[in-house]
């Protein structure tokens, strides 16, 4: 894999080298063939559910398939991240029997240097997302009022920060949108946020816009390009539309492409109509 790690950002692209930005493709997150190297200034992406991947693939994958998976797009998202550019990648716990840690593994499998991208990844800590006011009463109590086998119930989930080479952003940088306020409560690591509807989203795993937000707001600057390798119903091109950013999204299933597009065009015009 050729991994480019040259200390090159582009505050705003030219539309002749990188004509790709705020476009949603059809296609695979372990091949962003349309990104250039160096272009992307953050990348927040939530992978489906293991359990859910049903809804994603055509055939059922085993855990090994579905890890192998997340790490050729955290690959493809080194080689297109900028220096000191950011990787968020939220991911949930799925399973009772047996539990299954995905967060864990993730982790693990960025744990030691490697020949593919492994070491040009730094660790930046975690997020700990908040969904327990939202995520109302679960029948999943394993054995009900008894120490024989209570079984926890998840009302969280977990974001993953990583960043490409360097902690620090090289200049040129653009125009920060984060208040002071938000500044102190965002980089907590616990963030207290609803969960959003899945019938009323249209897809079976959406996370929120405030969740999107916080996330763009804290890591990226005006007019960065953020980009969503698995953009589901296009939550993630929301925030970055209504935050004044540029967006990239990818995703295999022709029906989000359409939702997300929806969704985008919407923002758009409700974004027109508040100016």
């Amino acid at each position: 894999m050729n991994i480019n790690t040259e200390r090159e950002e582009v505050l705003i692209p030219s539309k002749k080298r990188l004509s790709f930005y705020d476009k949603l493709y059809l296609g695979d997150a372990t091949n962003m063939k349309e990104i250039p190297n160096n272009s992307i200034h953050l990348i927040f992406t939530s992978p489906p559910y293991f359990e859910a991947g049903k809804e994603y693939q055509k055939e059922t994958q085993t855990l090994d398939q579905y890890l192998s998976i997340i790490h050729k797009m955290i690959c493809e998202s080194v080689r297109v991240l900028v220096q000191g550019g950011r990787l968020v990648i939220n991911i949930a716990n799925v399973g009772r029997n047996p539990y299954i840690p995905i967060h864990t593994f993730i982790n693990q499998m960025l744990e030691f240097p490697s020949k593919d991208c492994n070491d040009y990844l730094l660790r930046r800590g975690e997020i700990i997302w908040d969904k327990g006011a939202s995520t109302g009463n679960s029948t999943a109590w394993g054995s009900w009022r008894s120490a024989s086998n209570p079984t926890l119930r998840d009302v969280h989930e977990y974001l993953l920060v990583y960043s490409k080479g360097d902690k620090k952003r090289y200049p040129p940088h653009g125009k920060d949108t984060i208040s002071a306020d938000d500044f102190a409560k965002c980089t907590q690591s616990i963030w207290h946020i609803n969960a959003v509807s899945a019938k009323k989203r249209g897809h079976p795993a959406p996370f929120p816009l405030e969740l999107a937000s916080k996330i763009i707001n804290l890591y990226s600057f005006v007019d960065d390009i953020v980009l969503d390798p698995f953009m589901g119903s296009g939550t993630t091109m929301e925030a970055a539309i209504l935050l004044n950013r540029h967006y990239v999204g990818y995703d295999l299933v022709p029906e989000y492409i359409k939702l997300s597009q929806k969704h985008i065009d919407e923002t758009k015009r409700s974004k027109i109509v508040r100016h």
